[in-house]
């Protein structure tokens, strides 16, 4: 798996959220429905024409708290780094300074992004000595075809 460690400051995305249960791999069918509907209703151009931070592209943003954890579920955003005041319809959520392992995706989605998000969990943790810093992770879409063969994307994992 190629990628590089990056530390950043904290900074501010902004878009819409929905949870998500990690059971039975329904957040596996669920999010991907969730950006089918961003596609048709107009909300991911609305969010490329926000994009005004460094992170280039709509982002996923996974994110898991206290309570949600033993439960299992998760809030999955899908927003743009973005400074400045919040567009009416669409929420903020800061994300917190973090050192970052950055991963190159190459292909279809949603195929390459959760067969990625599956080796960086059962092989690069295991054997790189970083542990999950416990913070959202990231997952970073250009605005390619989705279906394009060698789309590039990424996921930034926060990491200590």
């Amino acid at each position: 798996m190629q990628y590089i460690i990056v530390e950043r400051d904290g900074f501010q995305v902004v878009g819409i959220k929905k949870e998500f249960s990690c059971v039975n791999g329904e957040n596996l069918i669920g999010i991907p429905r969730m950006w089918a509907e961003v596609t048709e209703n107009g909300t991911d151009n609305v969010l490329f024409k926000l994009n005004n931070g460094q992170i280039k592209g709509v982002l996923g943003v996974c994110v898991t708290t206290g309570d949600t954890k033993a439960k299992q579920l998760m809030d999955y955003w899908i927003a743009v780094e973005y400074e400045g005041n919040i567009p009416e319809g669409l929420s903020k959520l800061e994300i917190q300074a973090s050192k970052w392992a950055v991963f190159e995706v190459h292909g279809p989605m949603p195929d390459a992004m959760q067969k990625a998000w599956k080796q960086i969990f059962s092989e690069w943790f295991p054997s790189s000595g970083y542990q999950h810093a416990g913070t959202p992770d990231l997952e970073v879409y250009t605005g390619e075809d989705s279906s394009n063969p060698n789309l590039y994307s990424e996921i930034w994992v926060p990491v200590k």
